[in-house]
């Protein structure tokens, strides 16, 4: 079979190994079809995220078949269509640390392989009308997405203000919409605006014509602030989201695209009790949570690019620029 390694620092090579041995006890073989890339993928493959060890298996979200089961599978069966959730030990509930730093494509085998042997307690069952690339989307971003959501106790009534157009971002907005809330987004292009609202948003904002962007949600929302802020961005936006927040409402922070270290006023997080929140991503019952609102809605994940194995370093490239909307995907064209 064949597979990608990551030899170091941007250093990727086509390896071709022996197949999997047969699957054992609770296990089953998953021909992978296609990944999604998501900024960490981006740390580890720039050789910039804690504890790598080279080589490795990149990427981890991904989707594929089920071909094998092992002795006493009963929640997987042959010809399955199913997302491989990265967080390969956290099943449900809250996470230890071990569980939390356990991850495909980081410490563990990733998604760039033409077949993989995992633990059926991984695997999610994807919604039928969703294609390879757009299962391959779900694992980190829609079960963020969701997990901020349920943090914030969203529904009709609810406004979510959301920072860019990224993939959290994005599924956000269509998660929220499912849920009854009114949904504020924020990006430096008007055409992504007009792309967000054709998904669902019911305000938009332009950051660069509106630097004070907490102040245009504030004002969106009749002084009072959003119940929730996700941001995706990291210390450039840390503060601003305190600020757009309402009394008592959550600051889901997951992004460190602009770093990570960050001053911070207190005081707006003390007088108005705000609840800041950090995020892991989350359980593989988180994942099956968010999947089935995906499966119940008809949601359909948004994929801007898809990629082919041979051009792995433009999806890369694509990812580092930072120009997409929603998702970019790998179809795994062995």
């Amino acid at each position: 079979m064949n597979l990608i390694e990551l030899i170091g620092p941007d250093s990727f090579q086509r390896r071709e190994v022996s197949a999997p041995p047969p699957p054992v006890q609770g296990e089953v073989h998953v021909r992978m079809r296609a990944a999604s890339l998501n900024f960490i993928d981006l740390a580890v493959a720039r050789g910039v995220y804690p504890g790598l060890s080279y080589p490795l298996i990149p990427v981890a979200d991904g989707a594929g078949e089920v071909i094998a089961v092992g002795p006493g599978v009963t929640s997987a069966a042959v010809g399955d269509r199913v997302a491989l959730h990265p967080k390969s030990l956290w099943i449900a509930g809250r996470a230890s640390a071990l569980q939390a730093r356990t991850m495909r494509g980081v410490n563990q085998p990733g998604s760039l392989a033409e077949i993989v042997a995992v633990d059926t307690a991984t695997l999610v069952k994807g919604p039928d009308h969703l294609s390879w690339e757009e299962m391959a989307s779900l694992p980190i971003c829609a079960t963020t997405a969701w997990n901020a959501l349920a943090a914030a106790n969203v529904g009709p009534g609810s406004t979510v203000a959301l920072l860019g157009t990224g993939g959290v971002s994005i599924f956000a907005l269509q998660l929220a919409k499912a849920r009854g809330a009114r949904v504020i987004i924020t990006s430096s292009s008007d055409e992504k605006l007009a792309r967000a609202r054709a998904v669902g948003a019911d305000e938009v904002v332009n950051y660069q014509r509106s630097h004070d962007w907490d102040a245009e949600v504030v004002a969106l929302t009749e002084g009072a602030g959003a119940d929730l802020v996700l941001d995706t961005v990291g210390a450039a936006t840390f503060a601003q989201s305190l600020g757009a927040v309402r009394q008592g409402g959550v600051v889901y922070t997951v992004g460190f695209v602009t770093g990570s270290k960050v001053e911070v006023d207190l005081m707006p997080l003390i007088v108005k009790a705000v609840r800041v929140i950090g995020n892991n991503t989350g359980s593989v019952e988180n994942l099956a949570d968010a999947a089935a609102a995906i499966a119940a809605h008809r949601i359909q994940p948004v994929i801007d690019q898809v990629f082919g194995l041979n051009e792995l370093p433009e999806a890369y490239a694509a990812l580092a620029a930072g120009g997409h909307f929603g998702k970019l995907a790998v179809r795994l064209d062995w």
